[in-house]
């Protein structure tokens, strides 16, 4: 980043490049959108390069990242809540997408029914992180995903260490009460 603070063009791709698919997975998990992830990672990197002659290496890059990325995230979740939109695009159409999705796991030599395994409990998990609140969820992605620490993350989320502790441990608990009958007794989470 102190180079991109310089205008080293390079520098810029290079962090582009690092960080960009999780800044991508964070906020498609924070907006339950993958285009619209795709669309806030542009305006996050944007935001970066702007602010970067005003950049001040006190803590992690990838700190002042996250907060920049909690914050596109949070304008566009109030943005989204202010007006309402509908989905046209039929849901049993295939876009390529998920043909091309299933030709890579045939072609990956997994046992069919540990694919299915797989594929279930990817969407209990799924169903389960996306059952948090905007909160407990942004900190179970940063903490688990990012390997963020708890300072990191109360940074990011202006909060203080033992309040992300906190929300962790309630997050963690919300998840094994979503979770449990499905690991236990095979109950599939709705």
């Amino acid at each position: 980043m102190l180079r991109v603070r310089v205008d080293d063009a390079e520098a810029f791709e290079e962090l582009m490049l690092r960080y960009q698919n999780r800044v991508v997975s964070l906020l498609a998990h924070l907006t339950g959108r993958r285009d619209m992830a795709e669309d806030l990672a542009q305006d996050v990197f944007l935001r970066i390069y702007r602010a970067r002659k005003r950049y001040v290496p006190g803590s992690k890059f990838s700190t002042w990242l996250f907060t920049i990325a909690h914050n596109v995230a949070s304008n566009a979740q109030r943005t989204l809540s202010r007006r309402k939109e509908v989905n046209l695009a039929a849901k049993g159409t295939d876009t390529g997408a998920n043909s091309l999705d299933a030709a890579a796991v045939a072609a990956s030599g997994l046992m069919p029914t540990r694919q299915l395994d797989k594929l279930e409990l990817r969407d209990v998990v799924n169903v389960a992180v996306a059952a948090l609140n905007d909160r407990q969820r942004e900190a179970v992605l940063l903490n688990k995903f990012e390997h963020l620490s708890y300072e990191e993350i109360a940074e990011i989320m202006q909060l203080t260490p033992s309040a992300v502790k906190s929300l962790l441990t309630r997050a963690r608990a919300n998840l094994r009460d979503v979770l449990e009958p499905y690991l236990q007794q095979g109950t599939r989470v709705e």
